[in-house]
């Protein structure tokens, strides 16, 4: 049984309590720590199986019993708790990103090098059964080389001004996912990024210094081009779909859906809207990357996301910001390690 503690009570870690105190049999949350626990959320924590809750991190990280830290605070606190955690002997997986400052995310990689415990970022969407049963078509050939690859992801609703200011950006907050599964599908890094972007849906988001609509171009390692639409608003609710076309044909897949119920009358044929939202669409995903966490960790094997693919997202998203500075493609060895 792996003893768990997961840093952070707000909605992702919260969706980690519930996925491993009910999905995944192996482990066990021994500890939640948040510095603003409420009596609410901890008699949530002890109805779902959480042994104990604390207001202090560094309780998980002094307790020999735990063997591993889930950290789902703030996206400030990630490389720094990530390095306590990693030199206390602990196993961690972080929330994306790691870090949005580079020498940030080498100072974890420099703690592993030094600590080799397993270390798995959360990038759940690779996790997703859609997007996997993409990848594995590519992976085994079934479409040939790979030569466009294109990537739709809209948000139901932007969100407030305030986050916005905070969050590091589109590109290092949203794009970030699309960024990795750029990589997952073409089985490769980019080599250059290329964006065009506005400010078309709420002009707080401007104002907050951050854009919420974009079209980014990418060129890979292995030849393929790649296009990524953003929307931080699509009023038929939360847009989630991938594309892979080869010399030998195309893999694809749409949205997750209600139910696949399509009615015909005389009024037209209607269909249901996409799921609302990421909690509702990826729960099983972040099921699956909890799952994969724990068995790397019993089995002693390496986990499915590393810290390089921590680290490449982030070279991406700060690539894509300083083309869209200087409007100019922008290579990804600009942004160096």
């Amino acid at each position: 049984m792996v003893q768990v503690g997961i840093i952070g009570a707000g909605r992702i870690g919260r969706v980690h309590v519930e996925s491993i105190c009910t999905q995944v049999p192996e482990a066990q949350v021994k500890l939640l720590a948040d510095p603003f626990m409420t009596e609410e959320t901890a008699q949530w924590a002890k109805n779902m199986g959480v042994k104990a809750v604390t207001k202090d991190y560094k309780e998980i990280l002094a307790d020999p019993e735990i063997d591993a830290v889930l950290i789902c605070s703030s996206t400030d606190t990630h490389s720094q708790i990530s390095v306590e955690a990693i030199e206390a002997g602990k196993h961690v997986f972080c929330e994306k990103p790691i870090d949005h400052d580079i020498d940030k995310i080498k100072n974890v990689m420099d703690a592993l090098e030094k600590h080799p415990v397993k270390y798995q970022v959360g990038f759940n969407r690779r996790f997703d059964h859609n997007f996997e049963a993409v990848q594995a078509a590519v992976a085994s050939g079934k479409i040939g080389d790979p030569h466009v690859i294109k990537i739709t992801s809209r948000d139901p609703e932007p969100p407030c001004a305030e986050y916005v200011k905070v969050s590091g950006g589109m590109f290092l907050d949203m794009t970030i996912h699309d960024f990795d599964m750029v990589r997952f599908l073409a089985g490769c890094n980019a080599e250059e990024v290329y964006v065009e972007a506005g400010v078309l849906v709420d002009p707080a988001i401007g104002e907050a210094g951050d854009v919420d609509t974009a079209v980014i171009t990418l060129k890979m390692e292995n030849g393929s081009i790649a296009v990524i639409d953003n929307s931080r608003k699509a009023v038929y609710g939360y847009d989630q779909r991938a594309e892979v076309f080869g010399s030998e044909g195309m893999a694809a897949t749409g949205n997750d859906t209600a139910s696949a119920a399509v009615i015909s009358n005389a009024q037209g044929i209607t269909g249901e809207k996409p799921l609302h939202f990421f909690l509702e669409r990826y729960m099983g995903a972040y099921v699956k990357e909890m799952k994969c966490f724990i068995d790397a960790i019993v089995n002693d094997t390496e986990t499915p996301l590393g810290v390089m693919d921590g680290l490449e997202p982030v070279r991406m998203g700060l690539a894509a910001k300083k083309s869209l500075e200087e409007h100019r493609p922008v290579k990804i060895s600009e942004i160096t390690v």
